[in-house]
C-alpha cells in the first residue's frame, strides 16, 4: 500500500465570478508528471440571466485536457469541428495535439435558467515525440463511462481499466483516470502500479486514505512504497484518481501552450498567428 507523502490544498483564484481553486500547480508542487494542472471551479449557484462560463475561444497546443461536469452542464466548441453539451457525469477528453482552438461555455439554458455548477479541468502533458500528433476530442455523457460498484459505492473508469472493466477513453499514453463516489462506510482499493505517477484529488468529502484523513480540495503526493492506494469514507467522498508513466522531460510552458523547448513556445505563437490552428469556433 503506498503512503501518504504530503496533501497540498488547493490555492483560491478566481475567475470573474467563476469560483476557482487550484492546487497543481501550487507553491510546493509545480507538477505531479505528467499531470501538470488543475482547476476546480465551483461548486456554486448561478442566478437565471447569467453570462455563464468565461472561456471563449482560445488556443492550445502540446497536451491534453480532461473536464469533469461535476454539475451543471459545458458546451464545447473547436476548431476541429467537435461540438458537444456535456451534463453532470459527464466527461471531455481534448488531445490538442498540435494545436486547437476552443471554447468551453455554458449553453443557453443554463444561462437562462441558472443552477449549480462544478467542474474540474486537468491538462495532462504529452511527451515530446506525441506534441505534434492530430488534435481529437471525446465527449462522454455519464451512461457512457463505466461503472464498477465497490463496497459502498462506484469507480467511474474513463480511462486504463479498474477491476477488469475498461474505460472508453484510449489515452495516447496509457493514462489511467476514474472519479470515485463513496457513501459512509465505503471503501476501495485502487492500482496503483509501482513506478506510475499518482494524481488524487478529493473533491467532496473526508477520506481516509492509507490511514491518513485528507480534507476536501487537497491534492494527495505519495510514496512509492507500494502499487496501491487504500480509501476509506466516514462520510460522502468523491475524488479523482488517476495513474501514468512519467515523461520525464523539460516542460516549458506560456499560456495554452505546453512544449520541452522555450523555441517550441515561439513556434506555437506563431503557427497560432499565423492561423494554423484552424477556424476559431464561432459561438452564437
Amino acid at each position: 500500500m503506498r503512503r501518504v507523502l504530503r496533501t497540498y490544498p488547493a490555492q483560491r483564484d478566481d475567475i470573474a465570478d467563476l469560483v476557482t481553486r487550484r492546487p497543481l500547480p501550487g507553491p510546493q508542487l509545480p507538477q505531479v508528471d505528467p499531470f501538470l494542472f488543475l482547476n476546480h471551479h465551483g461548486p456554486q449557484t448561478y442566478r437565471p440571466g447569467n453570462n455563464g462560463l468565461p472561456f471563449g475561444p482560445h488556443p492550445h497546443r502540446g497536451f491534453e485536457t480532461v473536464s469533469f461536469i461535476l454539475s451543471g452542464a459545458m458546451a464545447h466548441l473547436d476548431s476541429g469541428g467537435h461540438e458537444s453539451v456535456m451534463q453532470a457525469g459527464g466527461v471531455q477528453w481534448m488531445t490538442a495535439g498540435s494545436g486547437l482552438i476552443h471554447a468551453e461555455i455554458s449553453p443557453a439554458s443554463f444561462k437562462r435558467d441558472g443552477g449549480p455548477l462544478e467542474i474540474l479541468q486537468l491538462w495532462v502533458n504529452l511527451p515530446g515525440r506525441l506534441k505534434m500528433t492530430k488534435p481529437a476530442y471525446t465527449g462522454l455523457q455519464r451512461e457512457d463511462i463505466s461503472a464498477v460498484a465497490v463496497e459502498g459505492g462506484v469507480v467511474n473508469v474513463i480511462a486504463g481499466t479498474f477491476e477488469g472493466q475498461a474505460g472508453p477513453v484510449e489515452s495516447l499514453t496509457g493514462v489511467a483516470m476514474m472519479t470515485v463516489e463513496l457513501a459512509a462506510g465505503g471503501k476501495v482499493r485502487l492500482p496503483a502500479p509501482r513506478g506510475r505517477s499518482v494524481f488524487f484529488y478529493v473533491i467532496e468529502g473526508r477520506p481516509e486514505v492509507g490511514g491518513t484523513v485528507v480534507e476536501p480540495w487537497h491534492l494527495v503526493t505519495f510514496g512509492e512504497d507500494g502499487d496501491t492506494v487504500e480509501v476509506a469514507a466516514s462520510g460522502p467522498v468523491r475524488l479523482v484518481f488517476g495513474h501514468a508513466d512519467p515523461i520525464d522531460e523539460p516542460v516549458v510552458a506560456q499560456g495554452p501552450f505546453v512544449m520541452t523547448t522555450r523555441e517550441e513556445i515561439g513556434e506555437a505563437i506563431r503557427d497560432y498567428q499565423a492561423g494554423l490552428f484552424g477556424p476559431a469556433p464561432v459561438i452564437a
